[in-house]
């Protein structure tokens, strides 16, 4: 109410409101439905809201070979009740919740117990919320990062991403593919376009991480926006196009430019730490960027920061992207140069 409040009086003073739209979960849907009030809006809103929620997303696409298999829990339900009628969990499996984001609230439980623990962890956290389990697939994971204009997906980059697991799963390595080998490239876009139209979405921004088994692509997650921290430089250093300039312009009802303008392979390696304390300082961070072949060097957490081990994409404490006209060239380059970086940190 206090920010209709507010555009009313933009509006009242004769701002030209074009369009109102966030890059930040949980806002983009709030921001479609706020463009759709006030604005000229193209945006997909419906199609938003579904993806923003895990459990809708399930829904929409459970008759599609994409989905994963899954159950809900419900808040309401007693566990030796659900335990009876789902009898045949298969384990390992993600528990998680249907509003988590950068892998808050996603767990691996690999027995009965600790999905008892699970259940009863997020529970105490998010009392009245269900709670989704998904069975969990191994294997090399894809990110796609997509832009979908009247109706017609524009797959914008293909990256690999590196799996690292702490407490949680946390992304520590992504690998934009500079040139996607044909074969993959057709698979990847006929299974994105079943979700894209499953969706019913017509104009929108949207990331997908996938993974294959037994030949057959399989949806972890789809998020309606860019991917965060460093990927709007991967795809601009990679390709030279800028994802969320160009999200902008569709988003206005402009025609994004979306031709790439090179093929590089680069590689974004995330800064983590083993140790929880406050941050004294941090070295290195001038040799790391002299490095041939990186492009940038970010520090993320200032002096006097608490800094943990990551339980989520936000506890990340920064990153050194490379490129190279290889892929093992770029990886190796990021590798290196973060081996100047050093947390100095007071432990508590």
């Amino acid at each position: 109410d206090n920010i209709i409040t507010i555009i009313g009086k933009l509006n009242k003073s004769g701002k030209n409101i074009k369009g109102i739209f966030s890059f930040i979960d949980p806002y983009v849907y709030v921001a479609a439905r706020l463009s759709e009030k006030f604005c000229s809006n193209i945006v997909s809103t419906n199609a938003i809201h579904h993806m923003e929620n895990k459990i809708l997303t399930r829904n929409v696409l459970k008759d599609l070979p994409i989905s994963l298999n899954y159950s809900i829990y419900k808040p309401t339900e007693s566990l030796s009740s659900f335990f009876k009628k789902n009898n045949k969990i298969n384990f390992p499996l993600i528990v998680k919740s249907p509003k988590s984001t950068g892998s808050k609230d996603v767990l691996l439980v690999k027995n009965k117990d600790q999905l008892i623990l699970s259940i009863q962890s997020l529970l105490k956290k998010l009392p009245n919320e269900e709670i989704l389990l998904e069975e969990y697939i191994d294997g090399p994971q894809y990110l796609v990062e997509i832009l979908v204009q009247d109706g017609k997906v524009h797959i914008i980059a293909v990256i690999e991403q590196e799996i690292t697991f702490f407490e949680r799963f946390i992304v520590t390595g992504y690998s934009l593919l500079g040139r996607v080998e044909k074969r993959l490239y057709n698979s990847l876009f006929n299974a994105i376009n079943s979700v894209i139209h499953a969706f019913n979405m017509k104009n929108g921004a949207c990331h997908l991480e996938l993974r294959r088994i037994d030949n057959v692509w399989k949806l972890i997650e789809i998020n309606p926006r860019i991917s965060g921290g460093a990927m709007n430089d991967i795809i601009e250093v990679g390709h030279g196009i800028n994802l969320v300039r160009e999200t902008i312009r569709l988003m206005l009802g402009n025609k994004p430019s979306l031709i790439k303008k090179h093929y590089k392979y680069v590689y974004a390696h995330y800064l983590t730490v083993k140790s929880t304390g406050k941050l004294i300082r941090v070295t290195g961070k001038n040799r790391s960027s002299k490095y041939p072949g990186v492009e940038k060097v970010f520090i993320k957490p200032k002096k006097g920061t608490t800094l943990k081990p990551p339980t989520s994409m936000g506890h990340r404490c920064g990153y050194v992207l490379a490129a190279a006209d290889l892929k093992a060239e770029a990886k190796k380059i990021a590798l290196e140069a973060a081996k100047e970086i050093s947390f100095e940190i007071q432990e508590e």
